[in-house]
């Protein structure tokens, strides 16, 4: 590999490699990148992915930087120019001390008072999305993946209930949409609601301080009363082998969680509708317009919807 990174051609020999046999062979710079072509290639998707995640279109980027020896081979260097149409490498840093330089400027940083490194941030990110646990098992994303660190986030949801009096909050991370699919963290409860017909507004915040501390709060607008958990350990929890696990896995169920997702809003408006069916019948003017047949063949259907509702899984709601 390095003799090919300058030769375009060499030659391979092991001693006594069998039973006492030498072994020899040439090897051409073009047989190695294409032995090598998928290897490549997977270099060049996390490239990729590491733009998209960053939500960053390539145009944007000012500088290339190689880190580690590989990147000292010409094709991988050839296909970095052309993915970015052109633009030269920065190979004014040694490869193979590009991660410990990193690292020395993260620690200069770090430092009080240090003047050294004007102008210049490293930023952390969360590394899996972060959300809570809606009814029908859904995944609400708070603070999503590669979210820069330190943020704090604050969402509106409402009661699915008349008179709910409190609400358990289930703290999750992971990309799959369905929530007991994902790594739970913790959970509390927001007590003391107000008795108040459902779709009642509270709100949920997600925050992580400079030190990967995660505190996940409830807040009932009306009174101010509050609840809140502290992970104190959440950015250690995951090793980075088992963080790509868990991408991995929702991206290959993409196609699951997508028709999961469609179905719980499938659900979910279905439910809504019997609910305002429900409250419309109380109003008089509304009863004043049915016959004593249309009010029970109504009734009828809200009775079955609910059943529907509560015995059968969501894929079964593909037939409405």
């Amino acid at each position: 590999k390095r003799t090919l990174s300058f030769s375009v051609d060499t030659t391979i020999e092991v001693d006594a490699l069998f039973e006492g046999i030498d072994f020899s062979s040439s090897i051409t710079r073009a047989k190695f990148e294409e032995i090598n072509m998928d290897l490549f290639n997977e270099c060049m998707k996390t490239v990729e992915c590491c733009l998209t995640d960053s939500k960053m279109d390539k145009s944007r980027v000012n500088d290339i930087v190689l880190v580690g020896g590989s990147s000292r081979i010409p094709k991988v260097q050839q296909l970095l120019e052309d993915f970015f149409e052109g633009k030269d490498l920065c190979k004014s840093i040694n490869p193979d001390e590009a991660v410990a330089f990193g690292a020395a400027v993260q620690a200069a940083l770090l430092c009080e008072g240090s003047t050294n490194v004007p102008n210049l941030v490293l930023i952390d990110v969360a590394p899996l999305s972060l959300g809570w646990r809606l009814i029908h098992d859904r995944m609400s994303v708070v603070i999503p993946r590669n979210t820069s660190i330190p943020v704090k986030k604050t969402a509106v949801y409402v009661t699915t209930e008349d008179n709910q009096t409190y609400v358990l909050i289930r703290v999750y991370e992971g990309e799959r949409t369905r929530a007991s699919h994902n790594n739970m963290l913790g959970s509390f409860s927001l007590s003391g609601l107000p008795p108040a017909p459902r779709n009642y507004p509270f709100h949920v915040s997600f925050g992580i301080d400079e030190n990967g501390i995660l505190t996940v709060s409830a807040k009932e607008l009306s009174t101010g009363n509050t609840n809140e958990i502290t992970i104190t350990n959440y950015k250690e929890r995951l090793s980075t082998e088992e963080i790509k696990k868990l991408i991995e896995e929702a991206e290959k169920y993409r196609a699951e969680d997508k028709k999961f997702l469609e179905m719980a809003r499938v659900k979910n408006a279905l439910d809504d509708c019997v609910y305002k069916i429900e409250i419309a019948l109380k109003k008089q003017n509304i009863n004043l317009k049915l016959t004593t047949q249309e009010h029970a063949e109504i009734n009828s259907a809200i009775i079955r919807a609910k059943d529907f509702l509560d015995e059968n899984d969501l894929h079964e709601i593909e037939i409405l």
